[in-house]
Order: structure tokens, then sequence, then C-alpha cells
């Protein structure tokens, strides 16, 4: 395999405790494998982030192309928190204005904006779909609506969305994220996903605020998740527990989220800037 010989620059932020890294493509003159990946964002042996974020790319279709690995490795179709990241990024270079962008993913693309002083970033995720093609869910084409499921002897009933990228929700009466370390490595790889999914506890706390114990696809138990919520809220809306403007709230902190007419999903939230490392080759050594 190819080595690394030179120092790599990462920009690292976090959106309400979801670290990423953000990484140039003019920085490296290829592309990272999947056992560099796990290695740069293991919080002992590397810088340590729940993924990284690669970009801007050059695309036809909008104005960045993004591409978003997770810490296994894998690549994700999308991410709320990822992309109000790399909208702080890119206002940070001094790419983007005030004004709207897009941003082509992997799970679609996105229109971003930044608002005054980077304060606070707005991101239309797109719609919400319960279908079972397009999650996917195993069995009969369907929407996905509060379908029982054993977990270890205790029944539970899940509902599952795509937004862009595949989520499972459970309501509850309480959460906890000591249930969310247990529940969540199971459903991920559960059969019936054969994507593997995100993971999302819920909890209704009255018709204008949620709380959610997430546990994410490829990373694990995560503080916060802008998909995630999206997720959860458009079903906490379908079931009719919650109205369309509500909010998100998560170990890592808050969440605005407005649902549109067809579950389309607008979130607004901070993104922090860490500050800036560089890499060196001997980490990646012996790999």
């Amino acid at each position: 395999m190819e080595k690394i010989s030179h120092l790599m620059k990462f920009q690292k932020y976090h959106a309400l405790g979801n670290d990423y890294l953000v990484l140039n493509p003019n920085d490296i003159d290829r592309k990272l494998t999947e056992v560099e990946i796990r290695l740069i964002c293991h919080r002992n042996f590397g810088l340590g982030s729940d993924g990284i974020l690669f970009g801007p790319l050059p695309c036809e279709e909008a104005d960045f192309g993004l591409r978003i690995f997770n810490p296994d490795g894998g690549e994700a179709e999308k991410s709320g928190n990822g992309l109000r990241i790399f909208s702080r990024y890119l206002w940070d270079e001094k790419l983007v204005s005030e004004k709207p962008f897009t941003i082509s993913t992997a799970g679609g693309i996105v229109t971003c904006q930044v608002g005054p002083g980077a304060g606070k970033i707005v991101v239309d995720m797109g719609k919400v779909s319960f279908d079972s093609e397009a999650i996917p869910v195993t069995g009969l084409k369907r929407e996905v609506l509060a379908e029982p499921i054993e977990i270890n002897g205790r029944n539970y009933q899940f509902y599952a969305a795509t937004i862009g990228n595949p989520h499972c929700v459970l309501p509850m009466e309480e959460i906890s994220s000591a249930l969310a370390h247990e529940l969540g490595p199971i459903l991920e790889n559960h059969e019936l996903f054969p994507n593997r999914t995100n993971v999302q506890l819920l909890k209704v706390l009255d018709r204008a605020n949620i709380q959610l114990e997430i546990w994410e696809r490829g990373a694990g138990y995560t503080l916060a998740s802008g998909s995630s919520s999206s997720a959860a809220a458009a079903v906490a809306h379908k079931i009719g527990a919650v109205d369309a403007t509500l909010t998100v709230h998560m170990p890592g902190g808050k969440l605005e989220v407005q649902i549109g007419d067809g579950y389309e999903i607008t979130i607004t939230g901070p993104a922090t800037k860490v500050g800036q490392f560089e890499l060196d080759a001997e980490a990646l050594d012996g790999i």
C-alpha cells in the first residue's frame, strides 16, 4: 500500500459535541484507505473524531461536492451535523457568504446558509420518507410504522425512515445512554436493515420538544446528530405527538427543526471550530 510521506492538515469542528475532521482534497495527493480513516479517527491512536469530511470536491450539479466518512472507514450518505460543520469550514475559508449555497452528498443535494457571524447554520435536509424500499427495510413494500421487534427478550415498536440515510426510531417513555449502548449495535446490524441503520431512542417531552439518545451507524454512541434529529422529529410528527416546529434535545445540545409539507426538513444549529491539526506520517506507520 502506498504510504503517505508528508504531514496532512485537518481542520476540526464539532456540532453539539459531534466532531468531524475536515480534509481538503488539495492537502492530499490520493484517497485515504479505510484502514487509514479508522486510524485517523481513533481517539487514542489518531486525531480522534466521529468522521472525516472530504471536500470541497468539484461538482457539476451543486456549488460544492462532499464525501462523508464514518470512523469505521465506511462512507455515509448524509450528515446534518457534518453539513453544518462543512458549511462553517467553507465560511471560514471565505468560499461562501451569507447567501444560500448547495452541497452534493451521496444522499442528495442540500441547500445550506450560514447566518451572520456564523452563529447559526441552516440546512435544508430534504424529504423524510417512511418507504421500506427507499430506506431500505426488508419485506414487502410499505411505510414502516409502529412495527414490532424483539431485542434481548423485550418487545419494542419501531419506525423506519430515510432522509438520504437510514434510520430506526424507537419511541419510549424513558430513554438513557445505557439503553442506547444496549440496543444500538443490535439494531444497527439487524437483518431488517440490509444497509445497516442509525438508531434513535425517542422521548416526546411536549408538542414542541423531543429528547433523543443516538447510536450512529459506523460511529457508535453519538452526542448529537442532524439527520437523526430530522428522522426522529418526522416520526414524532407522523404519529401526531408534536407540531411542525420543535426543538430536539440531545446530550450534546439542542437543535431546531422545522417540518414542512411532505416532511421536508430544515435544521438550524451551531458549528464550533476546535482547531487545526497536522497528522504526522509516523502515525500511519505499520498499517
